[in-house]
């Protein structure tokens, strides 16, 4: 089983996105300033997160969350667990 996650950064306030097989491990990488391209921005938050069956899946539904589109979802999903 694969994820996809978002992450916000307590530092700039900004997204990023990506897949792995293990979440908790990947999410502690990212705050430990293990991952070069964010390490600068640590500490992080996970906003949001999908089960897919695969890595294929894992890598399509990345590539569309870091689409308009799936910025968009994104924002919208953020929105509504705000407000309820």
């Amino acid at each position: 089983m694969y994820f996809v996650y978002v992450l916000k950064s307590k530092k700039d306030g900004k997204l990023y996105y990506g897949f792995t097989n293990n979440l908790e491990r990947r999410i502690k990488e990212h705050n430990n300033k293990k991952v070069l391209s964010t390490k600068s921005r640590a500490p992080f938050e996970l906003i949001y997160f999908e089960n897919t069956g695969n890595i294929v899946e894992a890598r399509k539904r990345e590539r569309y969350f870091k689409s308009g589109f799936g910025r968009k979802y994104i924002k919208n999903k953020m929105a509504l667990s705000s407000n309820g």
